[in-house]
């Protein structure tokens, strides 16, 4: 048995099963790859993958309980290069961020711009993405830390802190309507045409529920996927149509040709999280990048929250 064998394992489930696309992942041929595959099966005395003539299908139930051995075996292998990286050169490495266009673009930078001042030597990566992608990004190890609002604390494999919480706001250019309206309610949005997120993006499900519980279908003619698209159409005053945004993505001082109105009353508040996963080797940079956008998650309370079940209970 060898490291490259646990490689195939894994990336032959990534790959859904093509042993060409696993071998041009792994740098390796096809034929390469089906004996590194025989060859370990044959040394366990077990078949790993269901099988229709040469072609594989699936995993066998021993097989799926070998690929979840292998992922910590990797994960673990990665993470003693990583401690010997925090020892040798605590002040390099690379810290990769996932995260989404809202969180990047209006709540990261002067976080990004205070971590870079205390560790320039750190290449800092931020990948932006779906809340999905963003997850798998972070379970596939290709990410050290996630910053979402939906999706990361459903997952078993991660373990997520609340960072901060926030409202959704209701913009419209300016000369609109609404601007005369001194106390805003969900029957007032119903008479416009609404541009918001693209389902699963940044609290769409809760604009959702806020309409559906007054018994109301907006009608919702452009989404989304970040604050920028949608405050550009809404400045075109389409329609007289209005935007429902996260509070944060609205700036006064950049913002000159929008107007604001208070809707927290309306919507239900968003709380996004920073997500890690289990089992990852953190260097000493990344917990301080956590603490520089939340004091209250020292390293010691992160690594307490990491620890395995039963050593908790211990």
């Amino acid at each position: 048995m060898n490291f490259q064998q646990l490689r195939i394992i894994r990336e032959t489930v990534k790959c859904n099963y093509n042993l060409t696309d696993v071998g041009n992942a792994l740098f390796t041929s096809q034929s390469g790859v089906s004996k590194h595959i025989k060859d370990l099966e044959d040394e366990l005395g077990i078949e790993l993958f269901l099988r229709k003539g040469k072609r594989l299908l699936g995993l066998t139930d021993p097989g799926k309980e070998l690929l979840t051995i292998v992922e910590r075996m990797l994960i673990d292998t990665k993470n003693i290069k990583l401690l010997a990286e925090q020892f040798s050169q605590s002040d390099k490495g690379q810290l990769t961020v996932a995260t989404t266009h809202t969180q990047a673009r209006y709540v990261l930078p002067q976080i990004v711009s205070s971590f870079k001042k205390e560790f320039p030597k750190v290449h800092l990566a931020l990948h932006q993405g779906s809340p999905k992608e963003i997850s798998e990004l972070l379970l596939n190890g290709e990410a050290d830390l996630a910053i979402a609002t939906e999706s990361l604390s459903q997952i078993p494999e991660l373990v997520s802190f609340p960072f901060y919480s926030w409202h959704h706001t209701v913009i419209f250019p300016k000369g609109h309507p609404l601007e005369k309206i001194k106390n805003l309610n969900i029957e007032d949005l119903a008479e416009y045409p609404v541009i918001t997120y693209h389902e699963g993006f940044t609290g769409r499900k809760l604009i959702d529920e806020t309409f559906s519980n007054a018994n109301i279908t907006p009608d919702i003619v452009m989404s989304a996927l970040d604050a920028d698209v949608i405050k550009t159409y809404v400045e075109l005053g389409l329609g007289i149509g209005i935007g429902i945004i996260a509070s944060m993505a609205y700036q006064k001082e950049r913002d000159t040709q929008l107007r604001i109105l208070k809707s927290d009353h309306l919507f239900a508040t968003n709380t996004t999280r920073i997500a890690l996963r289990r089992g990852h080797y953190l260097r000493g940079f990344t917990y301080k990048f956590i603490e520089l956008c939340s004091a209250n998650l020292t390293e010691l309370e992160i690594k307490a929250a990491l620890k395995p079940v039963e050593q908790a209970e211990l």
